[in-house]
């Protein structure tokens, strides 16, 4: 009895999980041809294929078709004009004008050229693989000048780094387990970096923080637009590759000056003699921008008192700071739709953010500075 079970399950037909519009079609003709009824044909397609293969009025359809001597299974030539439009000489003549035009739109193509917008469409689309893109916004244009100088400054620094390095090339300054470029020197060892951002009590979430997976079924989600708070301060963050030394918060309403500035670095001085022994002697090289408190009068005065070295910056270079690069954009995707009553709760959350940072997180960010 149990082999005879056995082999009656064997027998149960496995249905067909690949499978075309021609095979199916086939199998109705053949059917046809021996006599089948067309609801017999239906049920032994859906159980073999599955239900979606083919609708019952489609296997009556195609029977019908078949009556009539149809022997195509193929689908037969849709009524209508043919495509004369998309053609080698409108593909050019599209070509053309867009290079002369990049702003020109679809329906100004199709005009100056009297053939369908849809024609132009696929000319553009799918024939010359064009796509519209906004401009890429950078925060300045740099002149000659500036680009003469970031290139004066980005060499003397590697210049720096073979040094301390010991060789006269970059050759032995490999790429690090995290994908950095690394370099063990004392350019590295001694270098503090830092500068300000504004934090607000309501930071909106980003577009591209609040993206989700959706499916064809599912229903349209919807992001209502939210407005930062206007109560904010400014956060000072002064940080190495072992992580951050100082975190000085100015109390709403107030903005950084050059005399603040420097009271800062009084901070950031015993900060570095308290967490840092032995950096003040071997002397500390500061990396900041060319914001104006950075590099007014009494500054200077304070970093030529005390003997700390500068590393040079270019003039509008976010791309090279540090913490504009690494800290602040995390930073900000972090706070991204919180929102904090009062100024103590969002100091609060700032040093637990920076608290749990990983070590490996700051060294990338030093070392990172290499390859840019």
């Amino acid at each position: 009895m149990n082999a005879l079970l056995n082999t009656t399950g064997s027998n149960i037909a496995t249905p067909i999980k690949e499978w075309s519009k021609l095979e199916v079609r086939a199998v109705v003709r053949f059917l046809f041809s021996k006599g089948t009824k067309p609801s017999e044909i239906h049920k032994q397609i859906a159980e073999t294929y599955g239900e979606g293969a083919m609708s019952r009025s489609r296997v009556y359809q195609w029977c019908t078709w078949f009556g009539e001597s149809r022997t195509s299974l193929g689908d037969e030539p849709k009524s209508g004009r043919p495509k004369t439009s998309t053609n080698e000489e409108n593909t050019t003549r599209v070509d053309e004008l867009i290079r002369c035009d990049r702003r020109m739109k679809i329906r100004e193509i199709a005009l100056k050229l009297e053939i369908p917008k849809s024609t132009v469409h696929e000319i553009v689309h799918d024939t010359l693989g064009y796509r519209k893109v906004s401009a890429r916004w950078v925060p300045k244009m740099l002149s000659e000048d500036h680009k003469l100088q970031r290139d004066e400054i980005s060499q003397r620094l590697l210049q720096r780094c073979q040094q301390d390095n010991g060789d006269e090339d970059t050759t032995h300054i490999g790429v690090g387990p995290g994908g950095y470029f690394q370099a063990n020197n004392n350019l590295f060892d001694n270098l503090i970096t830092g500068d300000e951002t504004w934090v607000h009590l309501n930071t909106p979430e980003t577009k591209r923080d609040s993206m989700t997976w959706k499916h064809p079924s599912s229903p349209v989600t919807k992001k209502f637009k939210v407005q930062r708070s206007a109560a904010k301060v400014m956060a000072t963050v002064f940080w190495d590759a072992k992580g951050v030394i100082l975190l000085d918060i100015l109390p709403q309403g107030q903005c950084i000056n050059a005399a603040r500035y420097c009271s800062t670095l009084d901070r950031l001085k015993e900060a570095i003699r308290r967490k840092r022994p032995g950096l003040l002697r071997r002397g500390v090289v500061l990396q900041h921008d060319n914001a104006i408190p950075h590099s007014a009068n009494c500054t200077q005065q304070w970093l030529q008192r005390y003997g700390w070295e500068i590393l040079p910056h270019p003039a509008h270079s976010p791309d090279l700071a540090t913490s504009d690069f690494h800290l602040f954009g995390p930073l900000k995707r972090h706070l991204g739709g919180m929102a904090f009553e009062t100024e103590d709760d969002l100091i609060s959350e700032l040093r637990n953010w920076f608290d749990n940072l990983d070590v490996d997180f700051f060294r990338v960010g030093i070392n990172s500075l290499l390859s840019r």
